[in-house]
């Protein structure tokens, strides 16, 4: 029985090369207009912030931020179709989060499709507000649809710690 406990504990943990395959599956199961596994490598090399949710061997979920010297961007955040809404999103934001705090940025930074309203909640309960609309920023179905522009403003969270 222990094994089966085991097997099936979601684990964090910093996103290989050999998961690949999978996610680049979940981001064309996902999305109209999805990465090409080339740009998740790339993200690799580059030294991104790469990080994977998985079960065993099955990855559940993935984000990818770059961090800079003030701010961060969160690249990609998916999460595979038949783990949406049982928290895992949520639980790749918050490491997201955490890793930039730890990386002293003042601001997080991303695009969300306008018509994800799951998405859109998630990163609004977290305290990202819209700071702007990029015009037909992604390809969709029916041809190009606007991103919300989102900003989580951490420089107040650091204040708060420099006693």
């Amino acid at each position: 029985m222990a094994s089966t406990l085991e097997s099936s504990h979601s684990h964090l943990r910093s996103m290989q090369e050999s998961d690949l395959p999978q996610v680049a599956e979940i981001e064309r199961e996902t999305f109209p207009g999805p990465w090409p596994l080339s740009s998740f490598r790339q993200c690799l090399e580059f030294g991104y912030c790469c990080r994977v949710l998985a079960q065993g061997s099955l990855v559940q979920a993935y984000a990818i931020m770059a961090v800079d010297v003030d701010a961060a961007h969160i690249l990609n955040l998916c999460v595979r179709t038949e783990f949406r809404q049982q928290g895992e999103g949520r639980q790749m934001l918050n490491h997201l989060l955490k890793l930039a705090r730890a990386a002293q940025v003042t601001d997080i930074f991303l695009e969300v499709r306008v018509s994800n309203h799951p998405a859109v909640h998630l990163y609004q309960s977290a305290d990202f507000v819209q700071i702007g609309i990029r015009k037909d920023y992604y390809p969709s179905e029916q041809g190009r649809e606007d991103a919300l522009i989102l900003v989580k403003r951490l420089s107040a969270e650091k204040l708060e710690f420099q006693d």
